[in-house]
C-alpha cells in the first residue's frame, strides 16, 4: 500500500460547455488553473459516450460507444500529471431513459450539461507506469 497526506489548496465549481468533450473540459480547466492534482465529483447529461472497461487478463482497455443521450448519474475522478500534462481519470455511472445503468471509465463524451466540483491539492501527483497492472498509476 502506498499513501501520502495531502492538503487541499483550492476548491472550484465548474459548469462544462455544451458540445465540449467531458473529460477534455476538466483537463483544460486544470491546465488553465495550473492544477497538477485534484479530486472531483460531477453530474449532468451527455449526448453520447465512449466508455472503457479494463480487461485485467489481457491488460487492455475495451471500448463501448453509446450514441444516445445519457444522464450522468454520478461521476468521480482525479487529476494527476501524465506526461507532464493534467490527466482526468474519470469514472461515471450513466443512465438511459429506462433507468438502465451503464458504468465504467469515461474516456469521452459530448457534454449536454455538466456540473463539476473540483478540490485541488497543494502537492502534484504524477502517473507512472505500473508493471504489475500495465496501467499508469499515481503515488
Amino acid at each position: 500500500m502506498n499513501y501520502r497526506a495531502v492538503e487541499s489548496s483550492r476548491e472550484f465549481l465548474v459548469s462544462l460547455d455544451n458540445g465540449a468533450d467531458w473529460r477534455e473540459e476538466i483537463e483544460e480547466f486544470a491546465h488553465l488553473e495550473d492544477i497538477e492534482s485534484a479530486w472531483f465529483n460531477a453530474m449532468g447529461a451527455v449526448q453520447d459516450a465512449d466508455v472503457w472497461f479494463y480487461d485485467q487478463d489481457d491488460q487492455t482497455y475495451r471500448s463501448v460507444t453509446f450514441d444516445e443521450p445519457l444522464e450522468v448519474a454520478a461521476c468521480v475522478g482525479n487529476i494527476a500529471l501524465l506526461d507532464d500534462e493534467p490527466f482526468a481519470h474519470t469514472h461515471a455511472v450513466l443512465s438511459r431513459p429506462s433507468g438502465q445503468s451503464l458504468a465504467g471509465h469515461l474516456n469521452a463524451a459530448t457534454v449536454f450539461a455538466g456540473e463539476v466540483y473540483i478540490r485541488a491539492f497543494d502537492e502534484p501527483l504524477e502517473r507512472e507506469h505500473d508493471d504489475v497492472t500495465d496501467l499508469d498509476l499515481w503515488l
